[in-house]
């Protein structure tokens, strides 16, 4: 995999300017072309034009005017996609439109008649969120690196957390400190402790990820962290109840029996 030169930073900005008012656009392009680490892609007074350039190709800046001849800021945007750039500014002479810039997922907003500061204060901003784009793509690409290195020896990597979404606020869970788990539809409902989580997810693709010399199905519906089996004790027709230490009690179907036992005699 080969890792392009502008992820590490040192490629310049590729900014366009869109905007119907000759006086904003002498502005916007004085301090942009002060800034070496920009390269101005384009500038145009229409809508129609930029969409043309930015479906052709997506720049990592766009300053966007609201009120222009032919198409609104926000129709450029939806007609473009919401890939034509990394970070869009909304410029407007009404503060009214900036709820819509932020409901467009625009990065910020500016108002008009531009105060130079003002604008310089953004772009920093602006420039800012496409250094991180790029630290965090520049990531996941030797992320993706190292996953794909030849070897027999590197270890298979399984689900070290669980990201639990509740209401207010996201909770980073170690799969070490599950107990047990068990199926609820399309939601897995996590013990943990005193706690438990609900986390949205089939019970299958969950055990898929997670290592197999530790988590076990013990039902259809049940999964156990084998570091937390105290005891098991015998019922009819091949099946055994599982205590945990703390001492939950859950049963053991006859179909899982062999793939426990022989995790239990390899401890």
């Amino acid at each position: 995999m080969v890792v392009r030169e502008e992820l590490y930073g040192s490629a310049p900005m590729r900014v366009m300017v869109v905007d119907g008012e000759p006086e904003s656009r002498r502005l916007v392009g004085a301090v942009l072309d002060a800034d070496a680490e920009l390269v101005v892609a384009g500038v145009h007074e229409g809508g129609g034009r930029a969409v043309e350039a930015l479906r052709r190709e997506p720049v990592d800046i766009l300053f966007l005017d609201v009120s222009l001849e032919d198409l609104d800021g926000f129709q450029v945007l939806r007609e473009a996609g919401s890939t034509c750039a990394g970070a869009v500014v909304f410029m407007t002479a009404r503060q009214e439109h900036a709820l819509q810039a932020f409901e467009a997922r625009a990065l910020d907003y500016v108002l008009k008649p531009l105060v130079p500061e003002r604008f310089v204060q953004v772009l920093d901003r602006a420039k800012e969120h496409v250094r991180r784009g790029r630290i965090q793509h520049l990531v996941r690409q030797l992320a993706g690196m190292v996953e794909t290195l030849p070897g027999p020896h590197r270890a298979p990597r399984y689900l070290e957390r669980l990201v639990i979404r509740e209401v207010g606020r996201v909770t980073l869970l170690c799969v070490e400190d599950v107990d047990w788990m068990a199926a609820e539809d399309n939601y897995v409902q996590v013990h943990a402790g005193a706690r438990s989580y609900l986390v949205r997810q089939p019970l299958r693709d969950l055990e898929a990820r997670l290592d197999p010399e530790r988590f076990v199905r013990i039902h259809r519906s049940t999964l156990i962290n084998l570091q937390r089996v105290q005891e098991l004790r015998p019922l009819l027709h091949g099946e055994y109840q599982v205590i945990l230490r703390d001492r939950t009690t859950l049963k053991l179907s006859r179909g899982y029996r062999e793939r426990l036992d022989t995790l239990l005699a390899q401890g």
